[in-house]
């Protein structure tokens, strides 16, 4: 039953390597946002658009039947609005038209192909509407948001005060770098690792143009590399999302724990409890971008946030 003054809605958000599902009811008078259902699928969307520049058919199919699920739990939740954004992968594609029209099929609404800066607002938005008040917690806050084809960067105390969206992600850098006659390297080799951490280190030049990193008190780091370092970090025997919401996790340990994912093998990855399938060969990658971001900073901590684009998207509905 909806209670007065919320609004029952959904957010999608189609990324590169997932598409990820929220239905809460929101009340934008109040700042509240009651969660009744939040999901993730793998559906690597963006696989072998950095080579191709088009979406593969089977990763569409993979999407479509992720959308028919979560057509089904709209439909069963009752949410009369529906915001669906889609991010790196169906920017970058030249048959994303596509995309659309199956979307459109299926849940009623077009994908919002949105910028790289529209990303990194509905991230901030998302990550640190409930941060305000801590007094543990210093501004100016940076969020980084290391997605499957992109990283965005953003900078800012109450809104956003510089963004930026740049092209590295744990896909596209295992894409690039690691892949080779069709199979991941098991593990990477130095000079792989090397080339990645080039890409990434130029990358960060970039993103320093425009948004002042090095100026940020407190960092933190959104989406699945993240969540599953932090999972790593504390151990847990299983992904719990309550757990990782809110943990901080030192620059120290996120240093042992990539250095362990790229020197482990395919086997010894998938043997981590908390480790998601989909994430096996992409981990390693994903890993070194926060690593990366962390040495360039200065931070000594990340603050790992399980709320993050989705939750922007459920605002901007409301």
């Amino acid at each position: 039953m909806l209670v007065e003054g919320f609004t029952r809605v959904a957010a999608v958000d189609c990324g590169t390597n997932s598409i990820r599902l929220l239905v809460a009811d929101v009340n934008p008078a109040t700042g509240e946002l009651l969660e009744l259902d939040r999901r993730m699928t793998i559906v690597r969307l963006g696989q072998g658009v950095d080579r191709t520049g088009r979406l593969a058919p089977e990763a569409l199919e993979r999407t479509f039947a992720a959308c028919r699920e979560y057509a089904d739990v709209i439909r069963e939740l009752g949410a009369t609005k529906v915001r669906f954004v889609a991010t790196s992968a169906s920017r970058d594609a030249e048959n994303r038209d596509d995309f659309v029209r199956g979307v459109v099929d299926i849940l009623g609404v077009e994908p919002e192909v949105i910028t790289g800066d529209q990303e990194a607002e509905s991230s901030f938005t998302g990550a640190t509407k409930e941060l305000k008040g801590r007094d543990d917690l210093a501004r100016p806050y940076l969020v980084v948001d290391i997605g499957g084809g992109s990283t965005e960067f953003v900078v800012g105390e109450d809104r956003v005060r510089a963004a930026r969206s740049v092209d590295v992600g744990c896909v596209r850098m295992t894409e690039r770098h690691l892949v080779q006659d069709g199979k991941v390297s098991d593990p990477p080799t130095e000079e792989q690792i090397a080339a990645i951490r080039a890409d990434i280190e130029a990358a960060l030049d970039l993103a320093e143009e425009t948004v002042p990193l090095r100026e940020a008190r407190t960092l933190v780091g959104l989406a699945g590399s993240v969540t599953t370092v932090s999972a790593i970090a504390q151990d847990l025997a299983a992904y719990d999302s309550e757990r990782i919401h809110h943990s901080r996790i030192s620059r120290e340990r996120v240093r042992e724990i990539t250095e362990r994912l790229l020197r482990s093998t395919h086997a010894e990855r998938a043997a981590i409890p908390s480790m998601h399938p989909g994430r096996v060969d992409v981990i390693g990658a994903g890993a070194l971008v926060l690593l990366a971001i962390m040495e360039r900073t200065g931070a000594g901590e990340v603050v790992v946030s399980e709320h993050d684009i989705l939750d922007g998207i459920a605002w901007s509905v409301a």
